[in-house]
């Protein structure tokens, strides 16, 4: 392949050599460059033996890939450094469970809830709401605050079909609802991605969370 850029025909040994390392440093840079240095050489050539077409045709496309290769690298070094390093640190959580108020998925065995009921509540209410926010469930739960295991049941005490839900606490004082907060849950974490808006967690499910949404983290 010939990838030399020369002012004088009979030295092409020297063009040869330029070119090489002018295209080993440009392959960082933008196209342009390339297609200056492209029309440099076309201008340098010897009319009385000039560069074959295909030539042109091979160093076009050993550049397109190289820079591609080049891209990419970047890519994998933007992915392995994820935010500032995030998404490697995100990579240990994988296996574990963290403890979050988005939804989590159930599939028959019971969900592990955080309660906190309000200061000065006498009666407190656990609602169950589906991915879209309906909701499906709600049970009278003890003024007391710590980890509760919910059993997935309806208000007819009939097992919740397996899918995505999310949890709300209403406190009461004398029939009065006095606060009304998200219940987190614990879910499993199946992998880590990057996106438009930073690293997320995937969970069980599909389901994804911001590092920032996880209040706990456990075996």
């Amino acid at each position: 392949m010939v990838t030399g850029i020369g002012t004088t025909y009979g030295s092409s040994t020297t063009a040869n050599s330029t070119a090489s390392t002018a295209s080993a440093t440009s392959v960082g840079g933008d196209y342009q460059t390339f297609l200056r240095m492209l029309t440099t050489q076309v201008q340098s050539q010897d009319p009385l033996n000039p560069m074959d077409s295909s030539d042109f045709a091979v160093q076009l496309a050993t550049f397109s890939g190289v820079e591609q290769q080049v891209r990419t690298n970047s890519l994998l070094e933007q992915m392995v450094s994820g935010s500032n390093g995030q998404l490697g640190q995100l990579a240990d959580w994988i296996g574990r469970e963290v403890r979050t108020t988005g939804p989590v998925w159930f599939q028959g065995e019971p969900l592990t809830l955080q309660i906190d009921p309000a200061a000065g509540a006498d009666a407190a209410q656990l609602v169950t709401l589906d991915a879209s926010g309906n909701e499906v469930g709600r049970e009278a739960i003890g003024t007391g605050a710590g980890e509760v295991d919910w059993l997935a049941q309806d208000q007819s005490g009939a097992v919740l079909p397996d899918g995505l839900y999310q949890f709300r606490l209403d406190s009461l004082s004398g029939g009065e609802v006095i606060g009304s907060t998200q219940v987190p849950a614990y879910s499993r974490v199946t992998g880590a991605e990057l996106s438009d808006a930073g690293p997320l967690l995937i969970l069980t499910g599909n389901s994804a969370v911001s590092p920032s949404e996880v209040t706990a983290l456990r075996e």
